[in-house]
């Protein structure tokens, strides 16, 4: 039996909201990857559906991968302990495939793989309180789920790199100032009817127009990230044997320095 649920809501001005949840942290899994590109799919066929707000449900948007029982178990075959490295990619990709406009809704903790995810998306609007990193260095592992090409997309790659690389944190307002967010809105229901008006409004353009002209804005996009999951998943197998990873787990975890030996 899954442990998330999903769910869609189909609001007026052909905006449907997809709605995600994996208490506590909306830690993900290659299932629920999996479901959320099913959805998309779905409502893009759906003869209905112009523009979606993607959002995950409870405190925070999505907290990415939880590597805690991954920690120095990890082998080439799977991508890292109980974590299926390369099936999750294989979903992410759909997700990034599918034709119609996202807009990510993001609360709380937007951290690692949940800002990939964030990315996947067209656009998106912050809580004041929402939280980002890329904090793969901090955990002693690779950036996955396509961030290799769509942060440096996104920011320029001077600005990606200082977020992969010293992993730290942004908060909304830093956010929307780098352009990493494109609208902050104060928490709780407003953030949600402000990612929803912009739905309204992507959705009240002519529908076919909106398709092709994305699809031109994003033309390649997708087959540059499945070269770079493939990139991202071959460095994180190495990544996750190493005593660093664990170590970087661990200390998360304990919310205290990691001590990082090269090892």
């Amino acid at each position: 039996m899954a442990d998330f649920q999903v769910t869609v809501e189909e609001a007026r001005d052909h905006v449907s909201v997809l709605s995600f949840e994996r208490a506590p942290s909306n830690y993900f899994t290659p299932e629920l990857i999996k479901a959320l590109a099913d959805a998309l799919e779905e409502l893009a066929a759906d003869g209905r559906t112009r523009a979606v707000v993607l959002r995950g449900k409870g405190r925070h948007f999505c907290a990415g991968a939880d590597f805690s029982s991954s920690a120095g178990g990890g082998n080439e075959g799977d991508g890292g302990g109980d974590l299926d490295v390369n099936s999750l990619y294989t979903h992410a990709i759909r997700m990034f495939a599918q034709p119609l406009p996202v807009v990510a809704q993001l609360q709380g903790a937007v951290i690692g793989g949940g800002l990939g995810l964030a990315l996947a998306a067209d656009f998106r609007v912050a809580g004041e309180r929402a939280k980002l990193a890329a904090n793969f260095s901090r955990i002693g592992i690779h950036q996955g789920f396509g961030l290799s090409v769509t942060l440096p997309r996104l920011l320029g790659e001077h600005k990606a790199a200082d977020l992969l690389l010293t992993g730290r944190t942004v908060r909304s307002a830093e956010a929307l100032e780098l352009g990493l967010v494109d609208a902050v809105a104060p928490d709780g229901e407003e953030t949600g009817a402000a990612a929803v008006a912009k739905a309204a409004e992507l959705a009240g353009a002519a529908p076919l127009a909106v398709r092709a002209i994305r699809a031109t804005l994003r033309a390649g996009l997708v087959e540059q990230i499945r070269e770079a999951v493939k990139v991202e998943a071959a460095e994180q197998a190495k990544l996750f044997v190493t005593s660093d990873f664990s170590e970087g787990v661990t200390a998360a975890a304990e919310k205290r320095p990691a001590n990082f030996t090269a090892s």
